[in-house]
């Protein structure tokens, strides 16, 4: 996006929020930190304005990510839906409309919408759309916007912001680390935010129920395509017999990805029977956004995701051979 470009939404997303009240904030479905740091910043900065606001997501924002939001919960749509519907909605962190999920059934017919997002994928489905492809997370938007709006920035929104640039780059090592990032960051920690202990609660902390689940997954270690692709997988009977959770995979893929000579590592997650999400990680020589829209998918070159129908073998199979077909 042109910076020329990039000013003139960042202006019309501010005006958005200057001229509305009572919004309703969402995020993407099975919120990672980019997600839930968008979304609590996106509070904090309503609620320096003087917004009324409601948070919500289909399911639940994951506990290590919860204390970031001090007293602003969010609403679980799946188990506590609002009981009215929401003129005026600003989506964080969502590449198409459908990770918003079942909580499109809050908004009222001809909802205004204010899409903030930074997926390359991202179909502009918002009536105001402040996209920004080449950002390294969303939050790095909504710092932009912050400093559009000229609010202040508390030590509540500087974590937020900070933890969704520290989770979205891998600890600023993956390729999306520009020298802005590093900048923001430097900023916020000139602000007070306490950078290592962000990093060891979110990057270096593992609970049992994670190492157990990683022990299994590792069995399932596979290659193809003279070993540049690699994948684990986890079934059902993994989480059930490790009592692990969703939150627990955060970072599973990797493991296949950072193999010697792997250019994409996978991680297939079975959902329900007939159902695996699929995670998908480039070295750079294949573009997984693109192998992840095959499927319904999206996400950025070097990282996306999609969902397949079918058993876990024959999903396997399938996003194998696309990915075999991207790299030859």
């Amino acid at each position: 996006m042109m910076l020329e470009s990039y000013e003139v939404h960042l202006k019309e997303a501010a005006e958005f929020i200057r001229v509305h009240d009572d919004f309703l904030v969402v995020s993407h479905v099975q919120p990672d930190g980019d997600a839930a740091g968008s979304t609590f910043a996106a509070a904090f900065i309503l609620k320096a304005l003087g917004k009324r606001f409601t948070l919500i997501n289909e399911g639940p924002i994951p506990e290590k990510f919860q204390f970031l939001g001090g007293d602003n919960p969010v609403v679980q749509y799946a188990s506590q839906a609002p009981e009215r519907n929401f003129a005026f909605v600003i989506s964080v962190d969502c590449a198409d409309f459908g990770r918003i999920g079942e909580v499109y059934q809050c908004f009222e017919h001809g909802a205004k919408l204010l899409n903030i997002d930074h997926h390359a994928t991202n179909d502009l489905f918002g009536t105001v759309n402040l996209v920004r492809a080449d950002a390294a997370a969303t939050v790095e938007v909504l710092y932009d916007l912050a400093v559009t709006l000229g609010v202040e920035f508390t030590p509540e929104l500087n974590d937020c912001i900070y933890t969704g640039l520290l989770t979205d780059t891998g600890g600023f090592r993956y390729s999306s680390t520009s020298p802005k990032v590093l900048q923001i960051a430097a900023d916020l920690l000139g602000r007070g935010v306490k950078g290592h202990e962000l990093a060891e609660k979110f990057l270096e902390t593992m609970t049992i129920s994670q190492v157990s689940l990683l022990r299994k997954g590792l069995s399932t270690l596979s290659f193809a395509h003279r070993n540049r692709v690699a994948w684990l997988s986890v079934t059902l009977d993994d989480l059930a017999d490790t009592g692990a959770s969703n939150d627990d995979m955060d970072g599973l893929v990797n493991y296949a990805r950072n193999v010697e000579g792997v250019e994409v590592g996978m991680l297939f997650k079975e959902k329900q029977p007939g159902v695996v999400k699929v995670s998908l990680r480039s070295g750079g020589q294949a573009d997984v956004a693109e192998i992840a829209k095959r499927f319904g998918g999206g996400g950025h070159v070097r990282a996306a995701g999609c969902t397949v129908s079918g058993s876990l073998k024959e999903a396997i199979d399938q996003v194998v051979k696309e990915v075999g077909k991207a790299l030859s």
